[in-house]
């Protein structure tokens, strides 16, 4: 699928659905949020011009001052061209949701909100898809067109594989990442063993982790008896869910699990975002447009 022109109609009209829904967040915060969060690869030269007191004298352009006799100095200016590795997890457990959409196609719509975003500020983007393994790697390019490309990948690609191994994937892109990039690892970070592997890669790179959770991974409703399947294990559990004491610990446990990994991305200085999948997209999406909001307002200062 991945190498068609031609998409079928059904494929289109979802690719076309998520970029209408996140075009008007992108023209009203989140594409200058987005610009202002990320500085880009350093200086670059931009031209000579004469010297004026005060200026540095390490920027003294030596050769053009000996030709012409007089002092130049050299100017330079912010490398803003970046490029964003969006890495998503799409392991079994992301086939999960109890709304209108699973927490897979939630990552499809907050790619799409961050490719656009990217591509708006002329920067490449890239994705990496994994499993338990790296599934799918697509080199960051520039365009619309290439953006709906990583869109139709996420929606339609049937990985091979049914675990996750994020600390793979990890490894993998810090392989293939030869300059400082923004990354994007978007996984309900389930499995464990990726911390040394981030740590690694946050030394050169700008991470951010978004969590997608559904509703129900977080609180049962009173519904009877339910079988419970491990979609990544296969494994099936019978659970009473209307037993009241039994939904009440298992809040608590997914509340406790919530913190724990809050605290773990804490600990590794990486950034964390925490998505809660909602039928309303604007709600689904606020906690990262927040978070690109208070990184804009840092960098501003």
């Amino acid at each position: 699928m991945a190498d068609k022109e031609l998409l079928d109609k059904e494929v289109l009209k979802t690719v076309s659905r998520i970029e209408l829904s996140v075009r008007g967040t992108l023209d009203t915060v989140m594409t200058g949020a987005y610009h202002s969060s990320f500085k880009g690869n350093g200086m670059e030269f931009s031209e000579v011009r004469e010297y004026m007191p005060g200026d540095d004298v390490r920027t003294i352009d030596w050769n053009v001052t000996a030709r012409t006799g007089t002092p130049y100095v050299k100017k330079f200016i912010e490398e803003r061209e970046m490029t964003m590795l969006l890495m998503v997890d799409a392991s079994s457990s992301s086939e999960f949701g109890s709304g209108k959409q699973m927490k897979g196609e939630v990552m499809a719509t907050l790619t799409a909100l961050l490719a656009f975003a990217a591509i708006k500020n002329n920067d490449k983007v890239g994705l990496l898809i994994y499993t338990d393994q790296v599934e799918l790697f697509i080199p960051p390019e520039k365009g619309r067109k290439h953006v709906l490309r990583l869109i139709r990948e996420i929606l339609y690609f049937k990985p091979q594989h049914h675990g996750t191994n994020t600390q793979v994937a990890l490894e993998y892109a810090g392989k293939i990442l030869n300059r400082k990039a923004v990354v994007v690892v978007m996984s309900d970070f389930l499995d464990e063993g990726f911390e040394n592997a981030f740590k690694i890669l946050r030394k050169r790179h700008d991470v951010l982790a978004v969590s997608v959770v559904d509703p129900r991974e977080m609180e049962l409703p009173p519904a009877g008896l339910v079988e419970l399947e491990d979609p990544e294990t296969g494994e099936t559990l019978l659970i009473d869910t209307g037993d009241a004491a039994f939904r009440e610990a298992f809040a608590r446990e997914a509340k406790r699990q919530g913190k724990a990994t809050k605290e773990l991305f804490q600990r590794m200085s990486i950034d964390f975002v925490r998505i809660e999948t909602h039928d309303d997209f604007k709600e689904t999406v606020a906690p990262l447009i927040e978070h690109f909001r208070r990184r804009a307002r840092a960098a501003s200062r």
